[in-house]
């Protein structure tokens, strides 16, 4: 009898530390939501565009300058 109290005993002290810190339910974080923006109002060649335009409008004043 005293081999049965003490494995009941013994079982039990060991099945409340394992519960000791109690509970606690996991946080699940939000998933993230990557938005694309619309393109730029330069349209597909960006800012590249305006460097170019810029450019022939230099090379275009140099030429003209040349002929005077």
């Amino acid at each position: 009898m005293k081999k049965v109290v003490l494995a009941s005993a013994l079982a039990l002290a060991t099945a409340s530390a394992s519960f000791a810190g109690g509970y606690e339910e996991p946080l699940i974080d939000a998933p993230v939501v990557v938005q694309e923006g619309t393109g730029s109002s330069a349209g597909s060649m960006g800012g590249n565009g305006l460097l170019l335009l810029g450019a022939v409008a230099i090379a275009v004043a140099l030429a003209a300058s040349d002929d005077t």
